[in-house]
């Protein structure tokens, strides 16, 4: 007998005929609807992959990581299935996983319309409770080139002809057929809580110089009540989106006549803009950062010295040539405009640590498509910073940086975030410097202050910047997604590069270190972020508008200048309401821009020289004196930032 030896996942090992299908060794399990697939030593396969070797099994459930890809990938060939059914001559082309759902590209001659979406979600329901049978079979390369030619699949034979394998997989469910490696759920009947969520433009193979497609978009999910919820959250997340508010509070705009991607931050959105500005520089001086102006130019050389040309090229802008053949090109970065700063001057180890922090705007080449409000843009000012020290400083200012990003967040209510160690691929010598003991060293480093703080972070292999490892705190947004917000990345490798140096205590010249470090991010990113953390409900200390005073007739106009002018005078942001409107629709208007106080004036506030605060959210505060109000206002703005 040809028999294998296999490792069941509670530890026992069975002899088994070779060739036996994985849904055979364990009936039970692959007739158990939560497990939709199984990991041969580690790598995920069907159900029904026959075994060849000695190896060790695993279950993957529908509501894991690997589950979930699964299904929703699953999902979008059920999607293509329906589609090609209900509109014959539809071209299908790539349909991948994407974070929470999925999307196919397909080539039709018109545009799906909302009607026709819920169509193909009504044959999606019916595929799926037919349950077909999902079944994988493997052809050579020409034959599946000749197969998906005789049946006008244009995109797949393009597909196809660019793989370097000589056998292919394919998986059919019913009548229909797809390119695919797989795995997939074992029939279609796994599939039970899914919905169609959106349509866009995308071109083939993501080059604008091809032909637009059409690009549905889904997600999938376990149970109908998981479902259920993310499209709750989704919901959520459309009322926070900052391009939304944004516009409607008055805070930024994005104007086709300047340009995609080069916000114009509008009166209000500076005035937050400013707030933070303030906020980060006067933290910073406190903790020994020296600030400086650098400019948003500077020669390609500079760049290729650093190795941004050779690593970021592809999202920088073309050099602009001048009458003596002198390329300069916009700034993608500041490290190297710092960099210079620093060998100006001769330095000691007395001088140890340099901090050195900017505002600096930068530039970065996008693709329209990927460009989205303040999130993605092409111009952008980063909180920057790079420390030069000592290696025996490392890790003391490595810990001051996590403890400075600690601070903020707390500061401005952040909670739900964490930490991530990226490191390099050492595998990848082409974008990451090939030098270990460079690496080694300084990942360690990065490791010893983690743990120094006493938080438990993630580790993310090829997550590192090109030159050295890096820490990143990842924030989540109401859909649980995680987006990095601040960095702290070690750098032994511009030092040498642009051969740094400091006397030390023995006379001899040597390197120091360099640590790159953002708290606040861009100020676009940070502002996009707050307006969806805080929904545009603003804190008080934050808001571009804190107070709103309101008459309820233009009698009370004299005192409630007076009333302005004074909490302007005490530094408080105030709007005065001087139309002739009724107060209710004034007040309405007030909570609309979300402004955090609404302050009524009439007859018996003037007659008892007070006012009468309207909390944003409807609470209604006993009448004040302006003096205690703006006691009031002080004690509030100690309890955000944590300091009553």
């Amino acid at each position: 007998m040809d028999s294998i030896h296999v490792t069941l996942p509670d530890g026992k090992v069975v002899e088994v005929q070779r060739g036996t299908r994985i849904d055979e060794i364990t009936p039970a399990i692959a007739t158990n609807g939560n497990i939709v697939a199984a990991k041969i030593d580690g790598r995920p396969v069907d159900l029904s992959r026959r075994l060849d070797s000695d190896c060790s099994l695993a279950w993957v459930s529908i509501d894991s990581p690997d589950g979930l890809d699964v299904l929703r990938h699953s999902t979008a060939h059920l999607m293509a299935q329906a589609v090609q059914s209900l509109f014959p001559g539809t071209q299908v082309t790539i349909g991948p996983t994407i974070e929470d759902g999925f999307y196919y590209d397909f080539k039709r001659d018109r545009s799906f319309t909302p009607e026709e979406i819920e169509k193909i979600e009504a044959r999606m329901e019916e595929i799926a409770k037919a349950n077909l049978k999902v079944t994988r079979e493997e052809m050579l390369r020409s034959q599946a080139i000749e197969l998906f030619r005789r049946m006008g699949e244009d995109y797949k034979v393009a597909i196809i002809e660019d793989l370097p394998d000589e056998v292919v997989s394919l998986y059919r469910q019913g009548d229909w057929v797809d390119l695919c490696r797989g795995p997939h759920v074992p029939s279609t009947g796994a599939i039970k809580a899914f919905k169609l969520t959106g349509v866009a433009g995308a071109y083939w193979r993501g080059n604008e110089k091809n032909e637009m497609l059409q690009r549905i978009y889904g997600t999938a999910w376990p149970t109908r009540q998981a479902l259920k919820e993310h499209l709750r959250l989704l919901e959520e997340a459309k009322k926070r989106d900052h391009r939304k508010l944004g516009q409607e509070l008055g805070l930024f705009m994005i104007s086709d006549v300047v340009g995609p991607g080069l916000p114009i931050w509008l009166p209000k959105g500076a005035m937050v803009r400013s707030i933070l500005e303030r906020y980060i520089v006067d933290i910073e001086r406190s903790m020994g950062y020296q600030h400086v102006n650098t400019p948003q130019l500077a020669r390609v050389d500079l760049y290729k010295r650093s190795g941004h040309w050779d690593h970021f090229k592809e999202n920088m802008y073309p050099p602009m040539e001048f009458e003596n053949k002198e390329e300069l090109v916009l700034r993608p970065m500041n490290c190297p405009h710092h960099i210079t700063i620093y060998k100006h001057g001769l330095h000691s180890y007395r001088d140890l640590p340099v901090r050195l922090a900017e505002l600096g705007t930068m530039y970065r080449y996008e693709r329209s498509g990927a460009l989205s409000g303040l999130s993605r843009v092409r111009a952008m000012t980063l909180n920057d910073a790079h420390i030069f020290c000592l290696p025996e400083q490392i890790q003391a200012e490595t810990v001051g940086v996590l403890r400075l990003i600690q601070r903020v967040y707390r500061d401005f209510g952040l909670k739900d975030y964490w930490y991530r160690l990226s490191l390099r691929n050492p595998m990848d010598k082409a974008n990451f410097v090939d030098n270990d003991a460079m690496w080694d060293g300084a990942e360690g480093y990065l490791r010893q202050a983690l743990d120094e703080v006493g938080v438990s972070f993630k580790e993310a292999v090829g997550e590192a910047a090109y030159y050295g490892p890096k820490i990143d705190v990842q924030l989540n947004d109401v859909l649980g997604h995680s987006e990095t917000l601040s960095t702290v990345q070690l750098d032994f490798y511009l030092p040498e590069r642009f051969e740094l140096e400091y006397v030390d205590r023995d006379g001899q010249y040597k390197r120091p270190v360099m640590i790159h470090r953002g708290v606040i991010s861009t100020m676009e990113r940070m502002m996009a972020f707050l307006i969806e953390h805080y929904a545009g409900n603003f804190p008080l200390w934050l808001a571009p508008v804190q107070v709103k005073v309101v008459t309820v007739t233009d009698q009370q106009l004299d005192y409630a200048r007076k009333v302005s002018a004074e909490l302007t005078a005490a530094g408080w942001r105030v709007e005065l309401d001087e139309r002739n409107e009724k107060l209710g629709y004034k007040i309405r208007e007030a909570q609309l821009a979300k402004i955090p106080y609404a302050v009524v004036i009439g007859d018996k506030e003037v007659e008892a020289q007070t006012v009468a605060p309207r909390r944003r959210g409807g609470e209604n505060v006993a009448p004040l004196s302006v003096s205690d109000f703006i006691q009031r206002l002080k004690f509030e703005v100690a309890q955000e930032r944590g300091e009553a």
